[in-house]
C-alpha cells in the first residue's frame, strides 16, 4: 500500500488551507497524502512579533518535525521562511504565488489617500510602518496582532481606523470582500516572499522533491522569490529591518525593486534592477550591495 505523504503546517486556518492547497496538487497526481499541524513559537507568544528579536518564529518547530521524520513535508508562508534553512533541509519547490501586494481595509476610509489628518493605523510590520511614514508623517501606527480574523474585530470594535493586510491571506480564506484598496506596489514594496509558499523537505528525500518539482513548483515565481530572498540575505535583515522586495518577470526577465529603511528615521530608498531568470540571485545580491551603499552615504539619492 502506497504510504500517505504527511504536509507539516502551523494550525491557523489560513496555514491550513495553504497545506490544503498543496495537498490538492498531489492528489492530483495520485499521491496519498494527509495533513498534520504543529504549534510554533510564533503561535504561542503573547508578545509582539518584533519584540522577539528572531526570525523564524512560525517554522522553527515545523523543521524540527521535519528534521526528526515526523512529517515528510513542510508548508510554510516564504515570508516567514528565514534566509538560512537548516542543515539536512532546502525549499523543494514554490508554487505559483498569490497575489503579493498589501490591501487597506477600513470602516471609515476608502483608501490610504483618504484617511485623515492623525487617523489610527494598525500593524506591527516594521516595513510596512516605515513605507507609511515614508509617505505620511502624521499617521498613529500602532502595534496590532493575531490571525486575520482577530484583527478584523479589532477594526470592528473601534480600536484602529484602518488597518494594513496582505492580500494573499485575504484571497486564500475567501475574505476579499473587506479591501477597500489593492496598495500599489510604488507606494509600498511587498515583503519578500510575500504571497508565496515554501514547500520544505528533507535533502536526501528525492523521491517527494521529484514529485514537488513536477507538480507544484512554479518557475518564474521560483526565480523572483529567488531574488528577493537573495537582497533579504545580502541585508543580512531581520524582524526588526524595515526592508522589502518584490520582483517578476517580464518578457522572460526579472524586474525587481526593493526598499530599505534609513538608519535615522528619515526616509528610506528605494531603487530597481533588472535581468536574466538565470542571475536571480546576482540580481537580488547587487540591489542589496547599492541600497546598503546608499544607506550609509545618504547624500547620494
Amino acid at each position: 500500500m502506497k504510504r500517505a505523504i504527511t504536509i507539516g503546517t502551523r494550525g491557523s486556518k489560513l496555514a491550513i488551507i495553504q497545506a490544503e492547497i498543496v495537498a490538492s496538487m498531489l492528489k492530483l497526481c495520485g499521491e496519498l497524502v494527509e495533513i498534520r499541524t504543529i504549534k510554533t513559537t510564533g503561535d504561542m507568544t503573547d508578545q509582539p512579533l518584533i519584540e522577539e528579536g528572531q526570525k523564524g518564529l512560525f517554522v522553527k518547530e515545523i523543521e524540527e518535525a521535519l528534521l526528526k521524520c515526523e512529517i515528510d513535508l513542510a508548508v510554510h508562508s516564504m515570508k516567514d521562511v528565514p534566509a538560512k534553512i537548516p542543515r539536512g533541509l532546502c525549499i523543494a519547490a514554490i508554487p505559483e504565488r498569490e497575489n503579493p501586494r498589501d490591501v487597506f481595509v477600513s470602516n471609515k476610509f476608502s483608501g490610504l489617500s483618504k484617511l485623515s489628518p492623525c487617523a489610527r493605523v494598525g500593524t506591527s510590520s516594521p516595513r510596512r510602518q516605515a513605507q507609511l511614514m515614508d509617505w505620511r508623517r502624521d499617521l498613529k501606527l500602532l502595534s496590532i496582532r493575531g490571525n486575520v480574523d482577530t484583527r478584523l474585530a479589532k477594526l470592528d470594535a473601534g480600536e484602529f481606523d484602518a488597518i494594513i493586510l496582505a492580500a494573499a491571506g485575504l484571497v486564500r480564506l475567501g475574505k476579499t470582500d473587506v479591501i477597500k484598496e489593492y496598495i500599489p506596489v510604488e507606494l509600498m514594496i511587498p515583503s519578500v516572499g510575500q504571497g508565496a509558499l515554501a514547500l520544505e523537505t528533507r535533502r536526501d528525500d528525492s523521491e517527494l522533491m521529484e514529485k514537488l518539482q513536477k507538480n507544484c513548483h512554479h518557475e518564474e515565481t521560483a526565480a523572483a522569490v529567488l531574488a528577493e530572498r537573495a537582497y533579504l540575505k545580502a541585508v543580512e535583515g531581520d524582524c526588526h529591518t524595515p526592508l522589502a522586495a518584490y520582483a517578476t518577470v517580464k518578457n522572460g526577465r526579472l524586474q525587481m525593486i526593493a526598499y530599505l529603511g534609513s538608519f535615522d528615521g528619515g526616509k528610506g530608498y528605494r531603487d530597481h534592477a533588472e535581468g536574466f531568470l538565470d542571475e536571480a540571485e546576482k540580481l537580488g545580491k547587487r540591489l542589496a550591495d547599492r541600497l546598503l551603499h546608499r544607506r550609509r552615504t545618504p547624500f547620494i539619492k
